[in-house]
This record gives C-alpha cells, sequence and structure tokens, in this order.
C-alpha cells in the first residue's frame, strides 16, 4: 500500500472555510415547555394575548377614583365609603363611585370605576359604617398593573436564536405557550480507530500494546459542551470493511461524524481511502501543530471531520476547528472570551513553520504576577489534558517566545485561575497525602532532578527532591523513606542485598535517570564498587537491565508482579501495598524546597504547615518517618 504523503497542507483558515461549508445543521424540532431550557428558539414568537390580560393592582389596599383624593393628607384625609371587596383570582362584583373605595388584593382585577389603588399603609379605618380614610393624595394609574404592560397581543415575545434561560421560560409560559420551536442539536457519531484500543470497563492487555479509548469520552464530552448531541459508535479496527461499516452507519445516523485517529502517512491508515471510495475528501493535512493530518469531506450525505489519534492533539484540534461549526449547527452563542496575558517563564524554541498551539500552564510569582510556561509531554500524555490550563497561538514565522515575554493564553474556560501552588519534582506517596491539605495544588511528579531544573528556572513554586544536596532555596520541611530492592512474594531467589544484582542472573528494573530514588541506588553502588576495589560502571554493567527504567514509583515493582523482572528498585511501602517482598538497602531524606521569592504564597504555606503536622500521615505509611 502507498503512504499517504503530506506534501500540500491547507492553511488553517482554508480548514476552516472547508468545515464551515459542511451542513451540520438539523432540522427545527418542536419540544414541550418544560423541557425547553438550554435549547435554541427556531423562529419568532409573538404574544397571543395582553399579559397581564387585565387591570390589576400591584399592592394591598383600596381601589379609588383618583380625583377623590386630590388634596388628602395627613392633617386632612378623604373619607371614602367602603362598597366591597376584590379578591385575586375572582371577577369583581362591585363597581366603584364618586367617593366610594372597594378593599382589593395583590393581584386583584382592578373594579369597573377605578383607576387607582392606594395602599393599605396610608390609609386607616372611618367611621364604624365602613368608611375609610385615605391620607395622601395618588394620581390616576397608581399602583396598577395595566392590561399588556407586561407584554401585548401581538407583540414580539421572543426571536430566534433565543437561547431559552428560567426567564425565557417563564415569558413563554405567561403568554400560554406549551410547545416550542426550537432549533435541532447537531447529532454527531463519534468512531475511535486503531487496533490498540480498549473501552473503559474492558479488559486490558498492556503487553500486547493495548491502550484505554480516551478520545471516544473526551470528544463526545466536548461537542455536549459545545452544543451537540454526541452518539459513540463501536471502535474500530484499523481493518478497511470494519472501518467502512462503521463510518456508513455513523454516517446515516448522524449530521456529523467524528474520527481520531488513522489520519497519518502510516501503512495501516485507512481512513481517507474509506472516505475517498465512499464520500469525497475536501481536504487532508493542514498546516498546524499539533494536528497536521487532520481529514475533512462528505460521507453519505454526512459531514465528516477526521481527528488526530494523540488526545491532546485531537482535543485542542476539535476545540480550534470543530466545535464553533458545531455551536453555529446549533444556534449556540460563542462562548464568553476567555483570555489571560501573561510572560512567559522560560523560553520555548520552535521552528517548524507551522501555525502552532502550544498548550500552556499558568502559575503565578511571588509578586501575584502571572507566568505562562509550555506543556508539553508530547500529543500522546493524556496527562497533559489536564496540566494545561490553555492554548498560547504561536504563529508559524515565530521560532521561539523568549523568557519574560508577553502572550495571550486563550484559556479552556472562564473559570480557569492559576493553581494556589505549583510544584515539581519527586514521585512520593506521603507527598500526595500532604498536598490533599492544599486547596487547588498542581504537582508534577518528573523527578528531583527536573524539579531542581523547573525551580532553577523560576517556573515552579517549589521542588521535592531526594538525598542530602539540596537545590538553594527555602527548605519548608522534609521526610524519610525506606528504599531497597522488591521481590516476588516470598522472595524466591533469595535476593539479599544489591551484591545480589551484580553477582547473579537476576533480572532487574530501574527508575528513570530522572528519579531521586535512582540518585540514591547509584550512590549505594558507588559505595560498594569503593568496597570492592572496582570501578562503579563495572558493577552496573553486570547488573542485568540496570538501564531498563520506568518512570512511576510503582512500576518497576509492577514490571516484577507481572513476571516480566526478577527484581526492582521501590519503596518498602510500595511492596507491603502490593504484597510483594522486600530487601531493604537504607532510608533517604526527601525534601521540598521553595522558590526564595515565594515561600510566602499563602499556599506554599499551607504545605510547610501541613508537613509540620505530618506525623499521623507519615506513622501511616510504612517505612515512612518524619524529621
Amino acid at each position: 500500500m502507498d503512504r499517504k504523503q503530506f506534501r500540500d497542507l491547507a492553511d488553517p483558515d482554508v480548514a476552516r472555510e472547508k468545515i464551515a461549508a459542511l451542513d451540520l445543521a438539523p432540522d427545527p424540532e418542536t419540544v414541550p415547555l418544560r423541557t425547553a431550557r438550554g435549547r435554541v428558539l427556531a423562529e419568532r414568537i409573538d404574544a397571543d394575548l395582553d399579559v397581564p390580560g387585565f387591570d390589576r393592582a400591584s399592592v394591598d389596599g383600596y381601589a379609588l377614583k383618583a380625583a377623590d383624593t386630590f388634596g388628602a393628607d395627613e392633617a386632612d384625609p378623604a373619607e371614602l365609603r367602603c362598597i366591597g371587596t376584590v379578591h385575586a383570582g375572582s371577577e369583581p362584583d362591585v363597581e366603584v363611585g364618586v367617593g366610594e373605595c372597594a378593599e382589593i388584593s395583590t393581584g386583584a382585577v382592578l373594579p369597573p370605576g377605578a383607576d387607582a389603588v392606594v395602599m393599605v399603609e396610608r390609609t386607616d379605618p372611618g367611621d364604624p359604617d365602613g368608611t375609610v380614610l385615605v391620607r395622601t393624595s395618588i394620581a390616576p394609574g397608581d399602583r396598577v398593573m395595566f392590561a399588556g404592560a407586561d407584554i401585548a397581543a401581538g407583540e414580539r415575545a421572543l426571536g430566534p436564536g433565543t437561547v431559552l434561560t428560567p426567564r425565557e421560560i417563564g415569558l413563554l409560559s405567561a403568554v400560554g405557550v406549551e410547545e416550542v420551536p426550537v432549533r435541532g442539536t447537531p447529532t454527531v457519531g463519534i468512531v475511535s480507530t486503531g487496533d490498540e484500543l480498549v473501552r473503559p470497563g474492558e479488559t486490558l492487555q498492556s503487553e500486547a500494546g493495548q491502550i484505554y479509548d480516551v478520545n471516544s469520552y473526551t470528544i463526545a464530552t466536548a461537542v455536549e459542551e459545545a452544543g451537540g448531541e454526541a452518539t459513540l459508535y463501536p471502535h474500530a479496527g484499523d481493518d478497511y470493511d470494519a472501518m467502512e461499516s462503521a463510518l456508513r452507519t455513523a454516517a446515516k445516523e448522524c449530521d456529523l461524524v467524528l474520527s481520531s485517529g488513522s489520519t497519518s502517512a502510516s501503512a495501516v491508515d485507512v481512513i481517507y481511502r474509506v472516505v475517498e471510495e465512499t464520500g469525497e475528501l475536501l481536504l487532508h493535512g493542514v498546516a498546524v501543530k499539533p494536528g497536521k493530518p487532520m481529514l475533512i469531506g462528505e460521507l453519505g450525505g454526512s459531514a465528516y471531520i477526521g481527528l488526530p489519534g494523540y488526545p491532546v492533539s485531537a482535543l485542542t484540534i476539535f476545540r480550534a476547528f470543530v466545535a464553533p461549526a458545531i455551536r453555529r449547527a446549533a444556534g449556540v452563542p460563542e462562548p464568553k472570551t476567555a483570555t489571560i496575558e501573561g510572560r512567559m517563564a522560560l523560553r520555548e524554541r520552535y521552528s517548524e513553520g507551522r501555525l502552532r498551539y502550544m498548550p500552556a500552564g499558568l502559575v503565578t510569582d511571588g509578586d501575584g504576577e502571572t507566568l505562562v510556561y509550555p506543556v508539553d509531554k508530547g500529543s500522546g500524555a493524556t496527562t497533559s489534558l489536564v496540566e494545561a490550563d490553555g492554548i498560547v497561538s504561536v504563529p508559524p514565522d515565530v521560532e521561539y517566545l523568549d523568557e519574560g515575554e508577553s502572550v495571550e493564553v486563550q484559556l479552556f474556560s472562564p473559570d480557569v485561575r492559576p493553581p494556589s501552588l505549583f510544584g515539581a519534582g519527586e514521585d512520593d506517596p506521603a507527598l500526595s497525602r500532604l498536598l490533599d491539605r492544599v486547596d487547588r495544588p498542581r504537582y508534577l511528579a518528573i523527578g528531583s532532578r527536573q524539579g531542581r531544573r523547573r525551580l532553577r528556572n523560576g517556573v515552579t513554586d517549589l521542588a521535592v527532591v531526594t538525598g542530602e544536596s539540596t537545590p538553594s532555596g527555602v527548605d519548608i520541611g522534609s521526610w524519610s523513606r525506606e528504599w531497597g530492592i522488591i521481590v516476588p512474594a516470598g522472595n524466591p531467589d533469595d535476593v539479599e542485598s544489591l551484591g545480589d544484582l551484580v553477582d547473579r542472573d537476576l533480572r532487574f528494573v530501574n527508575r528513570t535517570t530522572d528519579s531521586g530514588l535512582r540518585s540514591t541506588l547509584s550512590d549505594s553502588i558507588a559505595d560498594l564498587a569503593a568496597e570492592r576495589g572496582v570501578e562503579r560502571r563495572a558493577l552496573t554493567d553486570d547488573i542485568d537491565g540496570f538501564e531498563f527504567a520506568v518512570r512511576a514509583h510503582e512500576s518497576p515493582a509492577r514490571k516484577v508482579l507481572s513476571g516480566a523482572a526478577d527484581a526492582g528498585l521501590g519503596l518498602r511501602l510500595t511492596a507491603e501495598s502490593l504484597g510483594m517482598a522486600f530487601v531493604p538497602c537504607g532510608t533517604e531524606r526527601v525534601s521540598v524546597i521553595a522558590d526564595p521569592d515565594r515561600a510566602e504564597k499563602p499556599a506554599v504555606e499551607r504545605l510547610e504547615a501541613a508537613i509540620g503536622d505530618g506525623d499521623a500521615v507519615f506513622a501511616g505509611l510504612v517505612g515512612y518517618g518524619a524529621e
């Protein structure tokens, strides 16, 4: 099979024009008023009657002729004869004449002959025969809501495109509308592709390269947020027939079909062939990062857009290109613009000559100014979805964003705020529990080495590192944890020390070079090498798997648990929690170091207090201790 080449990438504006030309709008529909909240009116609604439909009192008091009160005041009240009472919801059975009044309730029909209402608070009882003293002068129309004052028969009540909130629902109910003509909700079929995908809830075989389907759920939620109705179709593998069947089914039932994955120039990527052979491919490839392999076309009478497979790329392209089209089709207004100005926390290079949507995070410095930093673990990293606060658009001709340069961040939501505390460094269970005591923290478990770098570059508020050598800054607390070798339950290979890893044929799993725990292991191996009178490298070369590294603190243990290794680097706590055996090698210090200029941020001080009061946390974790 020939590979699809991206030789002529379309300009992003051309891609938007192609999408805007697609017909996504469904037919209007009629829904009961009770279920119309949030829908968009499809046509104008005029009132068929006056609201209110009668002249009515707006206060409790007395209906009367205003002329009978002219000149009345506290010292010289007007005395009127009360001829009856008018209640709300009842037709008046009296007619008010000169020198007369009728007691009336709020909302009651103004009786014939009356042209005003006086508040009961401005009256007093008169003689025992039923007269009323009015101690104020009023004008015709006072305290009266006349028929049609709210809305008059034949008047425009609401126009097309109005989003129906509780206010509009109330108005429509006031004019007697029972059913409402509304814009149809665009139906969007979502097809995730790729042989490696498994839906959450199904059995995952990681050893076979399977991953959970992130895009179906992420994009479906984004569709609904934009005003569409999402339908998830069964996952389609990279087989042509299966993919064609899934796309055809979705096209018959939906206004728009969205697929994710199988859009790049790979020999197994077949979606573009399905679209070409069963519909019309309008565009393949856009000069934008991420999202270069986007597809736009028509399929069986339905609009079709192919999104990239990586979750961050798929969501970014959806927000930038697809969501506006769904909102237009649904008649939903564009969301309130949510942008924020900030300064780049560090220099970011980029020279690919394409428009770049750079995922960005926010943090405040010690003076409360907003700093912006790139969030880019690669498009395949799902956690970038929640670590980024918004997007910075970088034009194609910009080669780098300099440290301190002012940039505009388009926030994912108007409600986005910088985290109260931003830290990076060692992956540690005790820290996770301590951070629970801080409101809205953000923490990147990227290892001690990267934590030091982020702190040194002024990106983070603090770093969490291991070892006695700590970066310059304010030490706001520390604790100890026991580390060693994790082996299967029962220690079937009788591992007793680090020396066994060197001297015996054991498969070992290490941590990545950024991990402080790996540095601690390397120091211990150096000590062992000194005892044996050899170079450290000689010992690490003899450890089978020393360079086989995994990222998180539980990862080596899980490799051992799966049978992929005989031993792994880890913590006593991890071994106990997974029901495995543990060979102790020592303890290491975990320190939290704050940027001196940010040590007085309230959230940093809250974390410092949590560490100081953390005895219960450390006592509850085997192998941990306060310092």
